[in-house]
């Protein structure tokens, strides 16, 4: 039986309220009622709170965000592929091929920057703080890698591989949540400012200008005040897609997990895996038919609503001060993802690419399914479908990918 937590609100109910509120009151104040709150949203943007204000409850003991289910299962694997549903709804297909290979190159680069930056951050620590790479950091870093090249699944399979020890697995889980909601908060930040960052470096930004405007003229077109009819059928659209996913993925997984040795290599046997492809392949082909007129009724926004939840929830599991018994890992953690950050922004500078590719070429490895999309959704709603695409091609490719980075680490540490 897990022990009682020791947070001041322990009631999910509760829990549920004080997010709402928060949300609401950071969204009414980023409304700019007053002259000072507009010039305190003109520079942090209400998205960066959304995600940063339930991390302090965390961090203060407010709440617990490790203890609380509203993550887990309600936020993603109710409210995620929910608003994959609603945002894939009113996709725009042939705008997003239009976006060009340059995106993939970039999402590529992303990849190659995490498996560099595992051996140069090990090989770093070893000379600054050698403890911190002793005994078998490198097997945990090798569980990690699998969650910054893929996901959760992937990390978890990268787990049972190499027989990563439960404290150690722990102490890398902790590394995962901080560092990289720390460089989502920055992208987060910086997405606020990528017009004007593009059109510094004159870059080309036809594409996405062109998709933005698209999705834009379609909804001034079609914008109507939503009836009762229409909230309930984008909720049956939506929750009906989410059942739907659930019940079909579990046996899949399983199905595939049984009669493939290879499944487990390409996470195919992972329900998640499976609820997030299925979710969005439903988006997808519902955008094909009339239902996706009910973008005009406000399809997209109550999905977005569903992912600023996600982003509440994430937030409210980051807890800064569970470094403190190896702090080191953390270091460890910022020089590998300083490396990855690097090998990106070099490719993308090279191919002049503008900011979304950066961030969504770094969240599609580092988050996945499970936030590219709320990073994507940041620079435009109708960009959000592009992040649940190559969060998918990391859940494919991450174990895979992560058992190479192990071997690397393997031979690093003469283990």
């Amino acid at each position: 039986m897990p022990p009682a937590s020791s947070a001041l609100i322990t009631n999910d109910i509760v829990l549920l309220g004080l997010i709402a509120a928060t949300l609401g009151a950071i969204f009414w104040a980023s409304s700019g009622p007053t002259p000072w709150l507009k010039r305190i949203f003109a520079v942090v943007p209400a998205l960066l709170l959304c995600y940063f204000i339930p991390a302090i409850y965390n961090t203060t003991g407010l709440i617990d965000g490790h203890a609380t289910k509203l993550y887990n299962p309600v936020a993603r694997d109710v409210l995620l592929p929910a608003a994959l549903v609603l945002l894939t709804l009113s996709i725009d297909l042939p705008a997003i091929i239009k976006l060009g290979p340059k995106l993939l190159l970039v999402f590529c680069a992303g990849t190659l920057g995490v498996m560099l930056g595992a051996p140069v951050a090990f090989l770093a620590m070893g000379v600054i703080h050698p403890e911190t790479v002793a005994g078998d950091t490198w097997a945990g870093m090798a569980a990690l890698a699998g969650s910054w090249i893929g996901g959760g699944a992937n990390m978890v399979a990268m787990r049972e591989v190499w027989n990563v020890d439960a404290t150690t697995f722990g102490q890398f889980a902790v590394v995962d949540v901080a560092v990289s909601s720390l460089w989502m908060a920055v992208l987060l930040f910086l997405s606020g400012r990528a017009e004007a960052m593009d059109a510094r470096r004159n870059l080309d930004t036809r594409a996405l200008d062109e998709m933005k405007q698209r999705v834009a003229a379609y909804q001034a077109a079609n914008a109507r005040i939503p009836s009762l009819t229409d909230l309930m059928v984008i909720v049956a659209v939506a929750f009906g897609g989410v059942g739907l996913a659930h019940a079909i993925a579990a046996p899949l997984a399983a199905w595939f997990g049984g009669n493939f040795d290879w499944a487990s290599r390409f996470s195919l046997d992972s329900p998640f895996v499976w609820v997030v492809v299925i979710s969005t392949s439903i988006g997808l082909g519902l955008s094909f038919t009339r239902a996706r007129r009910l973008e005009s009724a406000g399809a997209s926004r109550l999905g977005s609503v569903m992912l600023y939840f996600l982003i509440a929830c994430i937030g409210m599991q980051m807890d800064l001060l569970a470094l403190l018994d190896r702090p080191w890992l953390f270091l460890l953690g910022v020089i590998w993802m300083a490396t990855h950050i690097l090998v990106l922004w070099t490719v993308a500078r090279l191919v002049k690419a503008p900011l979304f590719y950066f961030a969504i070429g770094s969240q599609g490895n580092i988050g996945a399914a499970a936030s590219a999309p709320v990073v994507a959704a940041a620079f435009h709603p109708s960009l959000a479908p592009v992040g649940v695409l190559l969060g998918t091609v990391g859940y494919a490719t991450g174990t895979y990918l992560a058992y190479v980075v192990g071997l690397m680490l393997k031979a690093l540490a003469g283990a």
